[in-house]
C-alpha cells in the first residue's frame, strides 16, 4: 500500500448502539462525535425506524431556517391579497347559489379592505398598510396568495400547518429538519422556540412535538422576555473542580443505566439532554445577552419601543441563534385564545385586532430581513412567513349587515417566503375576484412543505420514519415542489 493510500481518511461506520456509547462516555467525546458527523468522517448506522436515505439529497440553497407562525388566522385580504372588487361590492351579498361554509355560519355582507394597498418596491408587488415596515421589504418577499387547508378549526389547522397533519401526535417540520439535517452546533438545541411572550398558542407544546421521531429532536423553549430559561445557573456557587467530578460520575453512571437496558430511546435522550444542558450552561447565557448589540441594532429590532421590544428581543434571539449553529428557530406571534383576544383571531373588530397585533411585529420582522440581509445571512437563511389560514371576505354578521369582524377561511389566503433559493418580489397563485377561494396554482400544505425541504437539499419522498407499520414522512402521501417560486 502506498503511503497516499495508508494515510488516506476513510469513514468509519459503527453499530449505532456502539457509537452511541462511545458519545456517553463524556462531553469531550460527545463533542468530537459531532464534528465528525459533520464533517462526514465517521458515520452511524440507522437504528430500526430511522431512515438510512438521510439527506443531503439535493444541493442545499438554505442552511438554516426562521419560521415566524402568526396564531388566530391573518387577513389575507388585508394584508397580501389585494382585491379591487372588495371595494366595488362593499355591502353587498357575496354572488354564490351556495350559503358560505364558514365556522361561525354567520355569513355578512362583503366587506371591503380595511387598509390601503399599494405596489412596493421595484417589483410592483401589493402590500398593504398593515404591514408599512415589511412592505418596505417588498422586493425579498415571494408571496404565495393560494394557499388552502383542510379545517378551519385552530388547533387542528395550526397543527396542520406545522407537522401536515391535522391529529396531533406527527413530528413539526422543525423536528423533521433536525433529524434530517441535525445541528450546525454542539452547544444549543438543533431546534429552537421562542413563543410569544403573552401565552403558548392552540394546542400548546405539541406545536414543536417531536412526534414519533426520536425525543432529541423535540423543540426547546427559550423566552424572549425574562430568564430564557430556568435554572440555567446553580442556585448556590459550586467549585468548578468539583462539578466536574459530579458531572464524571453522573456520565459513568448513565453510561451504565444505558447499557444494562438497551436501546432505550427516551432514556438515551434524557441522556443526551443532560450531556447538552452542560454546555448549554455556557453557551444559552452568552446567545441571550443582547446587551453587547449595538444601539442601532435594537432600534432595528424595536426595542427601543414598548409595543415591539417582546417580539423586537424575539426576533433578534432568532438572528443569534442562527448565526450559532441552530438549525431551525420558531416564533409564534399570538398566544392563546381568551378574552381579550391576544392573537390574530379578528371575529369581533378587524381593524382593532390586527392594528394591534401587527404593530408588535411589523418593525421587528422588517428589521430581522434587513438585519439577515447585511451580515450576508439571508442568501442561505430561509425565512418563513405563515398562519394557518385566512379569513373570509365578507363580515362575521347577520346577512343583511356589515360588520366589523371576519370569521376563518380556509380555502383561500397568503402566505410569505424570504432568503435562499427563492424569486423575489412575486406573488404566487391567486384566490377568486373576492379572496374567497383559492382557484389558481392552489396550494396544499404538503406542497408548502416539499418546497421548504427542496430549498434545505431535502428531497420531501426520500425523508422517512418507520412508524407503526407505516414509512411516516412529513408530506404524507402527497406533495409537489413549486418549482415556479424557486430560482
Amino acid at each position: 500500500m502506498s503511503s497516499s493510500e495508508s494515510n488516506r481518511e476513510v469513514p468509519l461506520t459503527l453499530g449505532r448502539r456502539d457509537f452511541f456509547s462511545w458519545v456517553s462516555s463524556g462531553l469531550g467525546g460527545a463533542a468530537l462525535a459531532g464534528l465528525l458527523l459533520r464533517e462526514g468522517r465517521v458515520s452511524a448506522a440507522p437504528l430500526p425506524g430511522e431512515a438510512a436515505d438521510l439527506p443531503p439529497h439535493l444541493p442545499a440553497k438554505a442552511r438554516r431556517v426562521v419560521h415566524i407562525c402568526l396564531c388566530g388566522a391573518l387577513s389575507h385580504i388585508d394584508s397580501f391579497d389585494y382585491k379591487p372588487a372588495l371595494a366595488k361590492y362593499h355591502g353587498q351579498p357575496l354572488p354564490s347559489s351556495e350559503k358560505p361554509d364558514v365556522f361561525f355560519g354567520q355569513v355578512g355582507l362583503l366587506r371591503k379592505n380595511d387598509w390601503e394597498f399599494q405596489r412596493r418596491g421595484r417589483s410592483g408587488l401589493w402590500v398593504s398598510e398593515l404591514f408599512p415596515h415589511i412592505a418596505q421589504a417588498a422586493d425579498e418577499l415571494t408571496v404565495i396568495n393560494s394557499m388552502f387547508a383542510e379545517t378551519s378549526n385552530h388547533t387542528p389547522a395550526t397543527f396542520q400547518e406545522n407537522t401536515g397533519f391535522r391529529l396531533n401526535g406527527f413530528p413539526t417540520l422543525g423536528a423533521w429538519l433536525s433529524y434530517g439535517l441535525g445541528s450546525e452546533t454542539d452547544e444549543l438545541p438543533s431546534f429552537v422556540v421562542i413563543p410569544d411572550a403573552r401565552g403558548f398558542p392552540a394546542g400548546g407544546t405539541i406545536n414543536w412535538t417531536n412526534g414519533f421521531l426520536p425525543a432529541r429532536h423535540q423543540g426547546v423553549v427559550f423566552r424572549s422576555k425574562g430568564p430564557a430559561i430556568d435554572d440555567l445557573a446553580p442556585a448556590r456557587p459550586i467549585d468548578l473542580g468539583q462539578e466536574r467530578a459530579a458531572r464524571e460520575l453522573l456520565t459513568a453512571m448513565n453510561q451504565r443505566h444505558l447499557a444494562s437496558r438497551g436501546a432505550d430511546d427516551a432514556l438515551a435522550a434524557r441522556v443526551r439532554s443532560y450531556e447538552l444542558a452542560a454546555k448549554m450552561q455556557l453557551a444559552v447565557p452568552q446567545v441571550t445577552n443582547l446587551d453587547g448589540e449595538t444601539a442601532a441594532t435594537h432600534a432595528l429590532y424595536g426595542l427601543d419601543s414598548p409595543d415591539t421590544v417582546d417580539f423586537g428581543r424575539g426576533c433578534l434571539l432568532a438572528r443569534r441563534l442562527l448565526e450559532r449553529g441552530v438549525r431551525f428557530v420558531q416564533l409564534f406571534s399570538g398566544g392563546s385564545f381568551g378574552n381579550p383576544r391576544i392573537n390574530w383571531d379578528g371575529h369581533e373588530n378587524m381593524p382593532a385586532n390586527h392594528s394591534q397585533e401587527a404593530k408588535r411585529i411589523d418593525r421587528p420582522v422588517a428589521g430581522l430581513l434587513a438585519d439577515l440581509r447585511q451580515r450576508g445571512l439571508l442568501d442561505d437563511t430561509l425565512v418563513l412567513f405563515t398562519t394557518e389560514f385566512g379569513r373570509t371576505p365578507f363580515s362575521q354578521s347577520a346577512a343583511d349587515v356589515v360588520g366589523l369582524g371576519r370569521d376563518h377561511n380556509q380555502y383561500g389566503f397568503s402566505i410569505w417566503m424570504a432568503g435562499a433559493g427563492l424569486r423575489k418580489g412575486i406573488a404566487y397563485g391567486a384566490t377568486d375576484e373576492f379572496g374567497y377561494q383559492a382557484v389558481d396554482k392552489r396550494v396544499h400544505w404538503n406542497d408548502f412543505h416539499a418546497t421548504v425541504l427542496h430549498l434545505l437539499g431535502i428531497e420531501h419522498e426520500r425523508l422517512t420514519f418507520y412508524h407503526n407499520g407505516i414509512r411516516r414522512r412529513l408530506t404524507n402521501v402527497q406533495g409537489n415542489v413549486l418549482g415556479d417560486v424557486l430560482v
